[in-house]
């Protein structure tokens, strides 16, 4: 199980600021991608697309990078 969270934009778009997905030990960042389409939508793609995600400590946007058991999910932010 991996503990998705979701943050701004992206959290409003799900519905929610964190779930639990069953993914292989093995998934990676566009395995990830794929569930979430899956759960809620091909709505979400565009938004996936740009948006980076924090595995551990490392905030990473390559689909091959490995997941673990929690990862953020974080759309573009503006600052001012």
């Amino acid at each position: 199980m991996v503990e998705v969270r979701y943050f701004a934009a992206i959290a409003d778009a799900v519905g929610a600021s964190s779930e639990q997905l069953d993914l292989p030990d093995a998934a990676t960042v566009a395995d990830l991608r794929a569930a979430l389409l899956a759960a809620h939508g091909t709505d979400l793609e565009r938004m996936l697309k740009v948006c980076a995600y924090l595995v551990g400590d490392e905030l990473t946007r390559d689909d091959n990078a490995q997941v673990g058991v929690r990862v953020d999910v974080l759309p573009p932010f503006a600052g001012g």
